[in-house]
């Protein structure tokens, strides 16, 4: 077998410790032979860190610092199957409850990637925490990799809610989320300043109460409407004047989409005989019901049907009658909705008419439902 550089394989690996053979075939063959000693072989052997399993990782631990009472504090580890066979993850599982562990997937083909998610719990733990995760995969060969992640959990810094989720929001709308924090300890304890490397969020700070030791503020976030298209992940950092921790992150997250979507972006309609027709639909999509107005295209050989319901799923039906002569067909179709700021909305129709198709003429070359 050829090694390509860029594509390492586990089948040329040489023999690993749990597998008492020089090959793949003679291993398949013993297993095979008697599933009984196949157990009793992978009783003695158990599954152990390799070396292979550990090239997939990037990144072994992760400290999320200090955070806050309640506070989101996640991190993925990803990895990414860099051999010919195919890899699954048989399972995995955390030394400690204060942290919990998932899959984003559990088997990936060659050059896929996964990521192990690593949630620190900070609701219902405090103080200084750590824990080891363990990943164990069954294919292709048995092997465990351990991952490493601390952090400190403060009791004196609550936040309400533990995260700045903004969710979907439309694109050139803005947002904003309201977040309580409160401190339980030094009666002086004051927020200093909030920073963020993200230029599109601003903040306005109030302190609501103060006294007996305690201390409350109202903090809202607001995202600014000039924000691009796609999902953001910042955090907000809070300088206080304590000196022993003085600063306390805040996750900020969330996705700027269009409030309509048209789907597909691009139409293909197909080689076409003359006289052939097509039929295609378009589905056009909203957070809210709207209205489709009007579809048009450039070519006029493209007919519509539009519903007059307001609903956030409209289905369109087109047909597409070819000409006479061959020639390509390139068109612009726009979709405009009563939903104000919308805009239009766009899709590029592409095919063929080709006279040596035959004599079809007048055929149906496709049906609804392609989106």
């Amino acid at each position: 077998m050829t090694l390509d550089v860029t594509r390492r394989t586990l089948i040329e690996l040489p023999p690993t410790p749990f597998t008492p053979v020089i090959n793949r075939r003679s291993w398949i063959a013993l297993c095979a032979a008697s599933v009984p000693s196949a157990i009793a072989v992978s009783s003695v052997r158990p599954a152990i860190a390799q070396p292979w399993a550990k090239k997939m990782f990037k990144t072994f631990e992760h400290d999320f610092g200090t955070v806050a009472r309640g506070a989101k504090a996640e991190f993925v580890f990803e990895f990414e199957n860099i051999y010919e066979e195919t890899l699954r993850v048989a399972g995995v599982r955390s030394s400690c409850g204060c942290t919990s562990v998932s899959l984003t997937k559990d088997t990936l083909h060659t050059f896929e990637k996964g990521g192990v998610v690593a949630t620190f719990n900070t609701a219902s733990f405090l103080g200084h925490r750590s824990a080891t995760l363990t990943i164990t995969f069954d294919k292709p060969f048995s092997a465990e990799v351990q991952l490493n992640v601390q952090g400190f959990i403060r009791s004196d810094v609550v936040f309400t809610p533990g995260s700045v989720d903004f969710g979907v929001v439309d694109i050139g709308r803005g947002a904003s989320k309201q977040v309580a924090i409160n401190y339980a300890g030094k009666a002086d304890w004051r927020i200093l300043d909030v920073r963020s490397a993200n230029s599109h969020l601003e903040v306005e700070l109030n302190e609501r109460g103060r006294g007996n030791g305690r201390v409350a503020y109202d903090m809202v976030v607001f995202l600014k409407p000039d924000l691009a298209e796609g999902f953001f992940q910042d955090q907000l950092l809070l300088v206080t004047n304590d000196s022993r921790n003085a600063s306390v992150p805040l996750v900020v997250e969330g996705r700027v989409a269009p409030a309509l979507s048209l789907s597909p972006a691009s139409l293909y309609l197909g080689s076409l005989a003359p006289g052939e027709t097509a039929k295609k639909q378009l589905v056009v999509r909203g957070r809210q019901p709207f209205r489709i107005r009007n579809v048009r295209s450039d070519d006029p050989r493209f007919e519509f049907e539009v519903g007059g319901q307001a609903k956030t799923l409209h289905l369109i039906p087109l047909r597409f009658t070819a000409g006479n002569d061959s020639e390509k067909v390139a068109a612009t179709i726009e979709v405009e909705t009563d939903l104000p700021g919308s805009g239009k909305l766009r899709c590029v129709a592409s095919g063929t008419i080709n006279v040596d198709n035959g004599d079809a003429g007048g055929g149906v070359v496709s049906t609804l439902g392609d989106d």
